[in-house]
């Protein structure tokens, strides 16, 4: 083959070269990933990083997240009480309820159990990880007389802070009576804390929207949101110590009764008591939707930080799921946020 034969071959490939790497589309990773695992878990994570953890096996009464992670990496949240085995149920972060339809979904020896049905939609994106899930209230008998669509939003923050968003969609199941939420401090949703961070185990403190401390002071009182921040170990053997981290946790202003009322304890829970003053019920047809939000935080709480997060969350728009539209292939619902709170 001549010189110039030569030339032009590789001008022919050249070109066809450059034209496939300007169509050939770029593949960019998203910050913000929801990674399914073996055993009934989903690992929410940030920039690779596991912030948050699904659990919803058969072999628990109800599912749950652990751990919720700080900006150190370390768990935020606990499994069970620090000195009680008999609040085992306390598992880092669950939804129950002490008296729904005269039934007991949140200790131990109650019948009630909550199982997730099955999952609507995981979508990872750079601003949010959205988990997407249905889970029916089951009574001792197996008859489904509840129904609950979980959406949970992770979102990264500066310094490597990030938020847990919630919403839940309560409603009777599928040709079952009203749902009947009596009244009670128990439910619906409950966080117990790290043990270096409960008041009593631990050097932690619990402070409220209004700025007032403690748990005589503040148990039963409304607020717009509760924190919980004290010392959390890192590193290990020599290099073991103390940072200062927290978990504020929000009452959306949408909510039904907000600024919700709150039952907390110095041993190193809260949780928003939608019913602690009255009972709600939810008739066929109607349901029944919250939304909280989670802040792990680095230093020590900071009212004027929490304000602009509750400022923040208060503007977002919720989350509806739908069936996916022609061009949406490959899966079977969409979920997104609505265009306005």
């Amino acid at each position: 083959m001549k010189t110039s034969q030569l030339a032009a071959l590789f001008a022919l490939m050249l070109t066809t070269t450059l034209a496939k790497a300007e169509t050939a589309p770029t593949f960019v990773l998203k910050r913000c990933e929801v990674l399914p695992l073996p055993e009934h878990q989903v690992s929410l994570r940030i920039d690779g990083l596991e912030k948050a953890r699904w659990h919803f096996g058969p072999q628990y009464p109800r599912p749950f997240f652990f751990p919720l992670t700080g900006p150190s990496g370390e768990p935020l949240t606990r499994m069970g009480h620090p000195g009680a085995e008999n609040h085992d149920h306390h598992r880092s972060i669950w939804f129950a309820h002490n008296k729904l339809n005269s039934l007991d979904f949140w200790s131990e020896q109650g019948t009630g159990r909550i199982r997730q049905l099955h999952w609507y939609r995981y979508r990872d994106g750079n601003e949010e990880a959205v988990m997407a899930s249905k889970l029916g209230w089951f009574d001792g008998e197996n008859h489904q007389i509840a129904e609950q669509d979980l959406i949970a939003a992770l979102r990264p923050m500066e310094g490597g802070e990030s938020a847990l968003e919630i919403q839940i969609e309560l409603r009777p199941a599928a040709g079952a009576g009203p749902v009947v939420m009596e009244k009670t401090n128990f439910g619906l949703f409950a966080v117990r804390v790290a043990a270096t961070l409960s008041s009593y185990f631990g050097g932690g403190i619990i402070t409220n929207s209004e700025g007032t401390v403690g748990e005589p002071a503040i148990f039963g009182k409304p607020a717009r949101w509760m924190d919980y921040s004290g010392p959390v170990a890192v590193g290990v053997g020599l290099s073991r110590h103390a940072v200062t981290e927290g978990i504020t946790y929000f009452d959306h202003p949408s909510n039904p009764r907000h600024p919700v009322n709150w039952h907390v304890r110095e041993d190193g829970w809260m949780g928003a008591a939608f019913c602690l003053n009255e009972g709600h019920t939810i008739e066929p047809g109607q349901s029944l939707t919250l939304r909280y939000l989670l802040h792990t935080h680095a230093g020590a709480y900071e009212a004027a930080k929490a304000e602009a997060v509750f400022k923040a969350f208060g503007e977002r728009p919720g989350f509806r799921i739908r069936k996916p539209e022609k061009d949406e292939k490959h899966r079977q619902y969409e979920v997104e946020r609505l265009l306005s709170p």
